[in-house]
């Protein structure tokens, strides 16, 4: 029996028996009292992402919004925001990418299976920057540069609103999947400190964290600051096994999760500087300090060095993170009623890269001595931006509720920076033995650049509830780039009520993402000579290949053109349903189609006659190339599917209560055009492919699983709360780039994790498991497993390190 089919056709059922089982809990208690009042809090809290509207809830919200608390987050049990969140909202995915240089140490999250850089992220409504990393390997996200969310401790979170809808008319680009917006704790009152601990059941991933929340008054409380501590360390995983061919050498592979050392501060300010008017400021400052394994390099291997290595070497990468950010700001409220807030915000990302336990064969073949430690380059990335925004309500004589006016202007500077490592870690010589640092050779002096942009944002909104049961709003943004130009985005969202328990809500959208100074700009050379009588027939000298900037000489001669924004149109159609008191459920279709997508192209050959001849005519001379990559507009897209989301919270009196959720979330990719091929390439005979097998149906498709349930259900009595998450992955598939017959389909999986916790006082002691039944994603096909020693596939949604359990003990006052 087709095992896919059975997969497919269950999750309709389980979803069926998991909606029959809360309903039940409705119609049995329909009888009783109302419930506790938390629920009905939660969905009760005013929200600000979406909306420039100053009483807006998420039980009212025209667009589909996720509201998720401090303890929320915590529930979960992870450290990690993005973990955290993954484990919450079934739209969210979080991969774990592995064996990939140092993808690992900045991991991205997906909304709605669309790229880590197509979702925009913002703390307290303000844009937070990205990483300096940007995605190269074959991995889910390739050729995103995205924030990294884990930058912000999971302590400093009041609340997370998780906009599941294009937002690019109200904040400009990038929010073309949603918007998470990371609200923070306030006031002086209040604090927190924890510790957790705890290691995977296989014996190694290790992990400690400890965490601190606390506020200081000001100035007889005028106003507060409020701080957060974080330090934490995670050993590796590895999931390796020995090499088939070589068995008996054991495991010399490492593949898993890399060891993570992290240091975190976060501050959140306010002042009042009048009656109504103040000063605030919130910023951070984090390190992270990442190690991961490249490929080892055997006594078989043509890159041993038995000199230096007797037994063969594994070359460690590591990525040395530093992340800050400041945003201060004046806001106020006038007598007459008008809102303003004018602020300005900095945040920048640094990156150095390291490789140790390494060598450089062609300088040791060159000079006698090779270092084993190797600083390969730094990339940087920042932003700064000045924003004023200005809200009022009006009431109007033809209307029964106020008109919420929203207007304001942006001015946002970008920079993105690369730094060549040192000579040893890039140097080829004239040996024709490979050059540069093993593992990751450095960037190169002709990789090094530093680029800049700005731009210029106007935005004005409408929103009221124009009868007492119909709300609408408007919103139109335009942005002017100086490296691209300009674009306009808009937006109309409705909702009709049509009884107190019963509404429909629709949007329909434009949006765009501008293409990131990284994608324009970025470069990364390996070199090899090659001498007389080579393989490839090549004149002897050094050539190049690698990822080359659009605007380059040799990427313009071959096809690059200028990168245009992404354009989108985003279209949701949805139901809220409050059939009683304690059970909230609302559904939600939508469709997104995506135009000039991004994406990385796959490599272009250049080593012909032809070619090498072309660009040297056209004055190519001083540097050889091999072959090329470089960014391009090559594919449109299209994203369709449904969220459900359903909750329930049934009191038993005495005998405690029960609060239930269900969320579910169907989504398909699909690569509608490709773009056709540049003329040039097919004068010259080469054959581009803009996207390849694996980009087209995996990366930008399949790859990511287009189902996902996650049942919660929270039972609390007395000192005591038990928390139990079962979560089903749909299947998902990996192609290969040149041929289907090494494709391979990963049957669906279901994950539970438990928790019990025992409240005494202030105090809160916490043991818990993630995956407790051990659960490991299907074994990657022989063909594809590099001789037994990449047993799993890195896009597991849920990754393969099987079964974890932690303690963690906290204090509040």
């Amino acid at each position: 029996m087709n095992k896919n089919f059975v997969g497919h056709k269950a999750a309709p059922s389980l979803l069926a028996l998991a909606l029959l089982s809360i309903l039940s809990q409705a119609s049995a208690q329909d009888a009783t009292p109302p419930p506790s009042s938390e629920n009905a809090k939660k969905l009760d809290t005013v929200i600000v992402t979406g909306t420039r509207a100053d009483n807006r809830t998420e039980s009212s919200s025209l667009t589909p919004i996720d509201v998720v608390s401090a303890q929320t987050l915590k529930e979960t049990g992870t450290t990690e925001l993005t973990t955290a969140l993954a484990r919450i909202i079934p739209s969210l995915t979080f991969p774990r990418p592995a064996a990939a240089d140092t993808a690992d140490s900045q991991r991205p999250a997906q909304l709605r299976g669309l790229s880590p850089d197509q979702v925009l992220v913002l703390v307290d409504g303000k844009r937070w920057h990205p990483g300096a990393i940007l995605l190269t390997n074959g991995v889910l996200g390739r050729g995103s540069q995205a924030v990294d969310l884990n930058t912000i401790p999971i302590g400093a979170i009041d609340h997370i609103e998780v906009l599941r809808d294009g937002a690019s008319a109200q904040y400009g680009s990038d929010a073309i999947a949603g918007v998470i917006n990371i609200v923070l704790k306030k006031g002086a009152k209040g604090g927190e400190v924890d510790v957790t601990g705890g290691q995977y059941s296989a014996g190694d991933g290790r992990q400690w964290q400890g965490s601190a929340n606390f506020g200081i008054p000001l100035s007889d409380d005028k106003g507060w600051l409020r701080f957060t501590l974080q330090d934490g360390n995670q050993d590796y995983t590895n999931r390796s096994e020995p090499n088939r061919t070589r068995p008996w050498e054991g495991t010399t592979q490492r593949y898993g999760d890399p060891a993570v050392k992290d240091h975190n501060l976060f501050l959140n300010s306010q002042f009042d500087l009048a009656p109504n008017v103040q000063l605030y400021a919130f910023g951070h400052y984090s390190e992270r300090n990442t190690t991961s394994p490249a490929f080892f390099r055997n006594l078989a291997s043509s890159n041993s060095v038995p000199s230096i290595y007797p037994n063969g070497y594994l070359p460690l990468e590591h990525a040395d993170s530093t992340d800050r950010s400041l945003v201060v700001g004046i806001r106020g409220k006038t007598e007459s009623g008008w809102r303003w807030d004018v602020s300005g915000n900095y945040g920048g990302n640094r990156v150095s890269y390291a490789t140790e336990n390494s060598v450089n064969r062609a300088f040791l073949h060159d000079f006698g001595y090779s270092p084993t430690e190797f600083h390969d380059g730094i990339l940087k990335a920042s932003q700064q931006s000045f924003d004023v925004d200005i809200a009022k309500e009006f009431s109007t004589s033809w209307l029964p509720n106020p008109v919420t006016l929203a207007f304001g202007a942006e001015y946002l500077r970008q920079t993105y920076q690369i730094d060549a490592g040192d000579l040893t870690s890039w140097y080829t010589g004239k040996s024709g033995v490979s050059g540069g640092a093993q593992g990751f050779g450095g960037y190169q002096l002709t990789d090094a650049g530093s680029y800049s942009r700005h731009d210029v944002a106007e935005y004005i909104s409408l929103e009221s509830n124009l009868t007492d049961r119909f709300s609408a709003s408007a919103s139109l943004r335009h942005e002017d780039y100086n490296d691209f130009g300009s674009t306009t985005s808009g937006a109309l969202a409705g909702r009709f009520d049509f009884t107190d328990r019963f509404a429909l809500r629709g949007s329909a959208s434009t949006g765009f993402r501008a293409p990131s100074l990284a994608q324009q700009h970025y470069s990364y050379t390996s070199s090899l000579y090659y001498g007389a009588g080579n393989s490839l027939h090549l004149p002897a000298g050094i050539y190049n290949t690698g990822i080359v900037p659009v605007n380059s000489q040799v990427g313009t001669l071959l096809g690059a053109q200028p990168l245009e924004p992404e354009k989108s149109h985003n279209y949701t159609l949805g139901a809220v349903w409050n059939p009683l008191d304690p059970l909230n459920l609302s559904v939600d279709i939508y469709q997104i189609t995506i135009d000039n997508r991004i994406t990385l192209s796959s490599n272009l050959a250049t080593t012909s006659p032809t070619v090498r001849a072309y660009l040297a005519a056209n004055g190519v001379t001083n540097l050889n190339y091999s072959g090329i990559a470089y960014f391009t507009n090559a594919v449109n897209t299209r994203t369709r599917g449904v969220d459900l989301v359903t909750s329930y919270l049934s009191d038993f009196g005495d005998a405690g209560s029960l609060q239930s959720t269900l969320s579910y979330n169907y989504n398909k990719n699909k690569v509608t055009d490709v773009k056709a091929n540049p003329a040039i390439l097919n004068q010259l005979g080469v054959n581009l492919k803009r996207v390849d097998r694996r980009d087209q149906y995996g990366l930008l498709a399949d790859t990511t699983p287009r189902s996902k349930l996650i049942l919660n259900e929270v039972y609390n009595l007395g000192h005591w709360s038990f928390d139990g998450t079962a979560t089903r992955y749909g299947s998902f598939v990996s192609y290969n780039s040149t041929t289907a017959a090494l494709d391979q389909t990963f049957g669906a999986k279901w994950i539970f994790d438990f928790a019990v916790n025992y409240n005494l006082d202030r105090w809160t002691f916490t043991l818990g498991g993630d995956n407790i039944f051990n659960t490991y994603p299907d074994r990657v096909i022989p063909a594809n497993d590099n001789n037994g020693t990449l047993p799993y596939s890195v896009f597991s949604p849920f990754g393969f390190n099987g079964a974890y359990v932690y303690g963690k003990v906290a204090y509040r006052w």
